[in-house]
């Protein structure tokens, strides 16, 4: 049986949207975190707007190596209504959203970057096994969060955590229960 492994660059008060600002703390401490997470995966499953601004970056991308090259040939599965094909080594995931990704799961790893509003679909419907966070240290103040109406609280397994000398935190949580008992 696969995993899910959501990654994602998070702010300090829990924003994941537009990650600009993640820009200038990155060193080669990150991408040793960030690298080998594609490699470990059989897949990408991304929500529509990831997967559109992928496909629009990485074909192109300045970046030479096997990280491009495998960010490019890997399967992508999409989580989208929009109707159209998709190019970049994508699939469409068809029918029911949460039953498919489990037969997905039950198969291969998968790997989420982004996507917020999917990965609040995944984790509402207990389909995340491994969170993978950058914390940067800064305040956004608005912006789409990681965890928001979380009904019930998950209970999660620090796996490793470092903090890197620019003050930014490389966490991995994995996924111990569904919720809290009562």
């Amino acid at each position: 049986m696969g995993k899910i492994v959501v990654t994602e660059f998070i702010s300090a008060d829990g924003v994941i949207e537009n990650p600009a600002w993640t820009l200038p703390y990155w060193n080669d401490d990150i991408a040793a975190f960030k690298n080998p997470e594609i490699f470990d995966a059989d897949a990408l499953l991304l929500g529509r707007t990831t997967y559109e601004g992928f496909a629009a970056a990485w074909p192109n991308h300045p970046e030479e190596g096997d990280y491009k090259d495998r960010m490019n040939a890997m399967p992508k599965f999409v989580a989208t209504s929009v109707e159209g094909e998709l190019e970049w080594n994508a699939t469409r995931i068809e029918g029911d959203l949460a039953e498919t990704v489990a037969k997905l799961r039950a198969e291969q790893n998968l790997l989420v970057f982004g996507s917020g509003a999917f990965v609040e679909f995944l984790r509402a419907n207990s389909l995340v096994d491994e969170y993978r966070l950058v914390v940067y240290p800064v305040l956004i103040g608005k912006g789409r969060r990681l965890f928001t109406d979380v009904d019930a609280q998950a209970t999660m397994a620090l796996t490793s955590t470092e903090t890197l000398d620019n003050g930014v935190q490389l966490t991995v949580y994995t996924v111990t229960s569904a919720a809290l008992a009562e």
